[in-house]
């Protein structure tokens, strides 16, 4: 865990131009990126800058020495409800209190995360709330080195730089194939998006077949299409993984609901009866999910409230207040009409 470190011992302007051999105020034009530094002179600041974890304040003199009022916070989409119900409960529980967000979208791309956090981060913000992509050691790096409130959401099951708020995305995966195991299903296949970039998806499938696994099992089939997931997305994978499986007695587990609603269109269009032909087994438990003629097998992640716990981690830490590194809020399987 970071402690809170003051002004004077974060990395300074003046170290970085030591470092670089140049003026403290060439050293303040290449960090704004002017054209008036020459590109050797520009690539030494910014190598020192890196070498010391430094970002430049751009509130410095604005705020006069009082607190920043915004919290950063980085997500890797807002395609879908998911995290937009964790930044309503982030936003809600901070205006309480006074404070606002200030937002960065990651498209769930590690680089692009790492720019996110260093630009977030030159505003100096009161803390950092991220549910991050598969984090760079450079982002991972300059979060221990802020000295800030850093709280990751999400997934608990890694250990975090400062404070986790989450489930365990691995127990949820494992769960669900507990569940239809105890149904009696035998015959399993996992259709999902692209969980190279996504790890708390596969997370959940890795928890799946582990449990798979136990039972002396292994995944009939296994799918994984390019893209995020999107309904779409998912009718389309379960019309090509039922060109490869025979129905009756198989269990589909899907990445997220969103998926497993595609899959139950595929199966209204085709005829088939869920679950007797085929059952589905999403993970979320959106409305939209909950909301087909028969409501969907799925895990519920209560995201608003991990928005809300988030927010408090940061605010309890601004107010030098001891909380627990990591914060399971659970899940709840709901076990739905399709499985």
């Amino acid at each position: 865990m970071p402690a809170a470190l003051p002004d004077d011992t974060r990395p300074t302007l003046a170290q970085v131009a030591r470092i670089a051999g140049v003026s403290e105020i060439t050293a303040s034009r290449a960090m704004r990126g002017t054209t008036l530094v020459a590109q050797d002179t520009l690539a030494r600041v910014q190598a020192a800058a890196q070498a010391l974890n430094y970002v430049p304040n751009r509130l410095a003199g604005t705020l006069a020495g009082g607190q920043s009022r915004q919290v950063a916070v980085v997500l890797p989409s807002l395609s879908n409800s998911v995290f937009a119900d964790v930044l309503k409960g982030l936003e809600t529980r901070l205006e309480q209190d006074g404070y606002h967000v200030i937002l960065g979208v990651s498209n769930y791309d590690p680089a692009h995360e790492e720019r996110l956090i260093t630009e977030l981060l030159t505003w100096r913000p009161a803390g950092l709330v991220l549910a991050p992509a598969e984090s760079t050691p450079g982002s991972r790096r300059m979060l221990a080195a802020s000295g800030l409130p850093v709280v990751e959401i999400m997934d608990i099951d890694r250990a975090p730089v400062d404070v986790a708020v989450g489930l365990s995305q691995r127990a949820a995966g494992q769960d669900m194939a507990r569940f239809l195991l105890q149904r009696g299903y035998r015959r399993m296949a996992y259709l999902g998006h692209d969980i190279s970039v996504d790890p708390r998806a596969r997370a959940r499938r890795d928890g799946f077949c582990a449990a798979l696994a136990e039972a002396g099992l292994t995944l009939e089939a296994m799918l994984l299409l390019p893209g995020p997931s999107s309904v779409g997305l998912g009718r389309k994978g379960t019309a090509q993984l039922l060109d490869r499986l025979s129905v009756g007695g198989l269990a589909v587990c899907y990445s997220n609901d969103d998926m497993a609603v595609g899959g139950m269109f595929h199966a209204m269009a085709q005829g088939l009866l869920v679950p007797a032909d085929l059952a589905l087994a999403g993970f979320n438990g959106l409305s939209i999910g909950q909301a087909l003629p028969q409501p969907l097998t799925t895990i519920e992640s209560r995201r608003v409230l991990i928005g809300e716990q988030a927010a408090s981690c940061v605010l309890n830490r601004l107010h030098g207040l001891a909380i627990d590194p990591v914060q399971n809020v659970g899940f709840r399987l709901i076990p739905g009409a399709t499985a």
